[in-house]
């Protein structure tokens, strides 16, 4: 394999698309190939940004407006950058992180109607110019996505709580944001079994990167 400069990849979409599941098996491939990889998510992924991600997922839709989930949002993010991502890929590692910061485009600039501008306002001031090297945009529709988040019976669900048409604003945003950059962005199909989405994932990542990790 050739070496490669260690990047950041997001796999992001709707709740319920499978992120989770599809971001450690790609962990676990990045592993398989020898590579040093860690796996995160957002938000959270840092002691402090823990704690945040708490206020943000648990409890009924209506306590906070989307202004106050995009700044407690950042505030998270900001840790997280600040205590693991950036201190990864300084040490030399690939980043995966279950969202960034497309989901709050998504949800709380689209969906949540703030608009782009705003999140943009926020984001620079937040994180500068950083920019992961590719975010998997996961798409499915919000329905089945929605009824897969219900199975879980997770208490994690406030977002779930808005209701499909909520999510179905999400879902075309994240498909706006993905059309927006083909060199940034891959939008990936997420219907179907969980092999053959991590296999799209995996195609994607190793024709971004140059890799050529294979499924366990």
């Amino acid at each position: 394999m050739s070496k490669q400069k260690t990047d950041m990849i997001v796999i992001d979409g709707v709740d319920g698309a499978g992120k989770g599941v599809q971001s450690r098996l790609l962990h676990q491939s990045f592993q398989d190939a020898g590579l040093t990889c860690i796996l995160t998510r957002e938000p959270g992924g840092s002691p402090a940004a823990e704690e945040i991600r708490e206020l943000l997922v648990c409890g009924e839709p209506e306590k906070w407006d989307s202004l106050t989930e995009l700044l407690l949002m950042y505030a998270a993010r900001r840790a997280h950058l600040r205590d693991t991502i950036w201190p990864a890929l300084e040490r030399g590692s690939w980043v995966i992180s279950d969202r960034f910061a497309d989901s709050s485009r998504a949800f709380q600039g689209i969906a949540g109607e703030l608009g782009l501008e705003v999140v943009e306002q926020v984001h620079r001031i937040t994180v500068g110019d950083f920019r992961p090297g590719l975010v998997l945009i996961l798409d499915l529709d919000e329905e089945v996505a929605l009824a897969r988040a219900a199975a879980r019976g997770e208490g994690e669900d406030r977002f779930e709580k808005k209701g499909a048409e909520y999510q179905r604003k999400v879902r075309q945003a994240f498909r706006q944001i993905a059309e927006s950059d083909p060199e940034q962005y891959r939008l990936i199909d997420a219907s179907g079994d969980v092999e053959t989405v991590r296999d799209r994932i995996l195609a994607a990542v190793n024709q971004r990167f140059g890799l050529e990790l294979k499924p366990r």
